[in-house]
């Protein structure tokens, strides 16, 4: 009863956020996770949630510019724009 009550929780929190916010916790969740059953410690649990987190910002960052494109001008610098 307790875990259905956690995951309620949990999900609720998670409704409120904007799909940057939702990718950085999940990705930090799920990366502490692994990290933890990889390395049988508590260091790896952190550096797994550490890079799943980073990981996760850039996922949920890419969600939130749907119809953009990040293209590169003349000089080679880059630029978001509409897609074409």
């Amino acid at each position: 009863m307790k875990k259905i009550i956690l995951a309620v929780a949990l999900v609720g929190v998670l409704a409120s956020c904007t799909a940057t916010e939702k990718g950085t916790a999940i990705g930090a969740g799920s990366g502490a996770v692994i990290g933890g059953l990889v390395s049988h410690s508590w260091g790896g649990a952190a550096i797994g949630a550490v890079a799943g987190g980073v990981i996760g910002n850039l996922i949920g960052r890419s969600h939130e510019h749907r119809g953009y494109c990040i293209y590169r001008d003349r000089y080679g610098r880059r630029y978001e724009a509409r897609c074409r």
